[in-house]
């Protein structure tokens, strides 16, 4: 298994790995989301990520075969945390099968690497509160928790 940089022939296997991002993840746990967006979106959004240097797109791959992602953004100055240089973790998928065999960690790794080779000084993800294990597998890989969303349906 090697996680290298996405390139566009990794285009088709990084939007079936987000499609079944979407529909383990985002589709169990938010009933608003719109898990048909990667189908319809995906490749004009992945593509455009795989040739943006301001965005990390890596693929997992054992063989020939894509076995998960990761997209990894720098993020815009932020007038009120001035001493902040930061990237979000935007996405991270480990096709069920291969999952605890430290591809998650790997790939990780090579965010935070290819962050700090950016001059970032801090990371983050985002996690539904639901999903108990990507929470796990986060704090063991040094994230901590720095703020709660809230949300009230009013329909």
């Amino acid at each position: 298994m090697t996680v290298r940089p996405a390139v566009p022939d990794d285009l088709d296997a990084v939007v079936a790995s987000a499609v079944g991002l979407f529909a383990e993840d985002a589709g169990t746990r938010d009933p608003l989301m719109d898990v048909s967006w990667p189908v319809r979106e995906g490749h004009e959004y992945y593509g455009s990520a795989i040739t943006d240097p301001d965005v990390l797109c890596l693929v997992a791959v054992s063989g020939d075969q894509v076995i998960g992602h990761l997209i990894g953004r720098l993020k815009r100055p932020n007038p009120t945390r001035p001493t902040v240089v930061g990237a979000e973790l935007e996405s991270v998928r480990v096709d069920p099968a291969h999952r605890g065999s430290g591809i998650g960690a790997e790939l990780d790794a090579a965010f935070v690497e290819w962050a700090r080779g950016r001059g970032v000084t801090e990371v983050s993800v985002h996690a539904f509160a639901s999903n108990t294990s990507a929470i796990r597998f986060y704090e063991a890989h040094g994230y901590v928790p720095s703020s709660l969303q809230l949300n009230r349906d009013i329909t």
